[in-house]
């Protein structure tokens, strides 16, 4: 018996001892990591920028030393770094050209045209830009129609099919568990509470979906159109085939690509283009690399952009995040924004928002501290793929608002969505309830459990939702400079794209990014200035607590993101149903646009 526990002492001993060498082995290493990833970059002559891009492209980037280690490598990459690299590469003459290599990119329209957009300023410095993919998606179609020669592979596939949506209706499936929903909401076009009380679309939102994914449409028709020089009637006419089934060679004669090729006799392309000999190396320099590619700027003069992305929520949702692998903390963002109005060097901020919208509540908070730093220096706004409901909230009372054209914006409303699970308790689990109270509403709640809510409970909530739309629409009159009943025209929960929300006053510019920083640094006065990206990102072990906890942007919910498919988002917002504020100001986020 002695020996027996003497063994599995041992062998205890022996796995806390190999755990603790893992964990000091992989903490120098990650020491190594960051030391060597702080390296200023060299960048050799005639070298040439890589952008490796496939999934979903999230706003801003972290600086990850754990991708590759623990099984996200390339996921940690953002949109403010691909774009700082390509103006680095634009600016700098030993880099010549750009190899694009894509394929299954599922991130939104906006996201691809702000990429494509600051491809075509490296373009127009004479230099080239070479495109391949194995198989195509069609926004890495539309992200690689931009460059001078795109190639596929021989055996490869290009989807080219038009924009639909096809959003989901849930009631008869919540109906088979007992549950229902009471809903409570102002807006005609208000359509995120029709999944739980429709079996289809009604014909405000079947009109709002129909203008803002055709506008969008012909938004990307006219960019590829000149790119490839191909006509829209063109372009539309091999959309309503079956382009995912065709062969290469008829996709070449269509012009949609330059060439079938493998990946190294692209290589090959590439070489010829730098003038290299076949055995030669290419100077090659990915994103993350050109973070380190040091851009002399000693301006003391800072315009800080601030990253805003994802579900609006006051306090984080643990574990997964709600409709996405980032969440818009309110109660966070409030404190960051009350740290950029009090730092002198910071001359004026631009919000880059991109929202679905989400907690009501939140997004009201949030709307005060924003006006607050308001009125201490310049706040611009720079919308992304959507900036709706909550997220025009948050955006409605900036100094000057800029959208990319395929911007979803606007959706001015609110809603409650209650379950009633009076029939789950009741007639499926075969709960019993009775009650004592001492006054006539002691008992009440929105979620229903014991009985069915009164006409008169139901007629008090509609009053509370009633208010906050009315509040919403005074913070957009007011913003907007607007008259109420202007605003209420607008309203109604009804979703513009940009373009639309242009005419109709809600968006001032057209533009990106950097046309949103211009304009701050105008309206600050300034003509020098410097760019700092914020939050600030967490240390290296917060990031390694995050990522083994499974926590929001992990490799787990990026890999149930990959596996789910269309069905993550409805999935996430199921899962999180019992965190989420009663109130929303949001948009059907997960309408599926395929």
């Amino acid at each position: 018996m002695k020996d027996f526990f003497k063994n599995i002492l041992a062998t205890v001993f022996g796995i806390f001892l190999c755990i603790g060498i893992f964990i000091a082995f992989s903490i120098i290493s990650l020491i190594g990591m960051v030391a060597s990833s702080s390296t200023e970059t060299e960048v050799k002559d005639n070298s040439v920028l890589v952008l490796n891009l496939r999934g979903q492209i999230n706003e801003q980037g972290a600086d990850d030393p754990f991708a590759g280690l623990l099984g996200d490598e390339g996921l940690s990459t953002g949109l403010n770094d691909i774009l700082s690299a390509i103006d680095k590469a634009k600016d700098n003459d030993a880099i010549k050209g750009i190899y694009i290599e894509t394929g299954t990119l599922a991130t939104d329209n906006a996201t691809i045209q702000e990429i494509r957009n600051k491809l075509k300023e490296f373009k127009s410095k004479k230099k080239w830009i070479v495109a391949y993919g194995e198989n195509f998606t069609q926004g890495a179609y539309y992200l690689a129609s931009v460059a001078d020669k795109v190639y596929i592979n021989p055996y490869g596939h290009l989807d080219f099919h038009g924009i639909g949506a096809q959003p989901r209706y849930i009631k008869d499936f919540m109906a088979m568990f007992g549950v229902k929903y009471n809903i409570i909401k102002v807006g005609t076009y208000k359509s995120a509470t029709e999944m739980y009380t429709e079996e289809k679309m009604s014909d405000a939102n079947r009109e709002q979906v129909s203008a803002y994914i055709n506008g969008m449409w012909q938004n990307i028709l006219k960019d590829i159109s000149a790119s490839r020089k191909i006509s829209v009637a063109e372009l539309n006419k091999i959309a309503d085939g079956f382009t995912f089934m065709s062969n290469t060679k008829t996709l070449k004669a269509q012009k949609l690509v330059d060439g079938m090729l493998y990946a190294d006799q692209v290589k090959a392309e590439v070489k010829k283009l730098l003038g290299l000999d076949a055995d030669k190396e290419i100077n090659q320099l990915s994103v993350a690399a050109m973070k380190n590619v040091t851009v002399k700027n000693k301006s003391d003069n800072e315009i800080a952009v601030y990253y805003c992305e994802g579900a609006i929520v006051q306090h984080p949702i643990q574990g997964f995040a709600m409709g996405g692998t980032t969440q818009i903390v309110g109660k966070d963002v409030c404190k960051d924004l009350e740290k950029l109005a009090n730092d002198d060097d910071i001359k004026a901020v631009v919000l880059r928002i991109n929202s679905p919208g989400g907690d009501a509540y939140a997004s009201e908070q949030m709307w005060h501290y924003i006006s607050e730093l308001k009125k201490v220096k310049p706040v611009v706004v720079s919308m992304g793929g959507c900036a709706a409901s909550g997220g025009y909230y948050m955006s409605c009372n900036a100094s000057w608002i800029v959208a990319q054209p395929n911007t979803i914006t606007g959706s001015i409303g609110i809603f409650g969505a209650f379950p009633d699970l009076t029939d789950l308790m009741t007639q499926k689990l075969k709960f019993h309830y009775d009650e004592v109270k001492t006054n006539a509403n002691s008992t009440f709640s929105p979620v229903a459990m014991s009985r069915p809510l009164t006409a008169d409970e139901i007629a008090a909530m509609q009053t509370w939702i009633n208010e906050g739309y009315a509040l919403f629409r005074k913070r957009v009159a007011d913003g907007r400079r607007m008259k109420v009943e202007k605003v209420e025209e607008l309203a109604q929960g009804r979703v513009w794209l940009a373009t639309d929300g242009l005419k109709n006053g809600l968006v001032d510019q057209l533009g990106g990014l950097d046309d949103a920083v211009k304009k701050a640094a105008q309206l600050a006065k300034v003509k020098d200035y410097r760019t700092a990206d914020y939050p600030a990102m967490p240390d290296v072990m917060s990031q390694l607590f995050n990522k083994i906890s499974g926590g929001t942007g992990s490799a787990l919910d990026e890999q149930l993101r990959l596996a789910l498919g269309s069905y993550y988002e409805p999935f996430m917002l199921m899962r999180t149903v019992n965190e989420q504020s009663t109130v929303q100001a949001r948009m059907p986020y997960f309408l599926e646009m395929k």
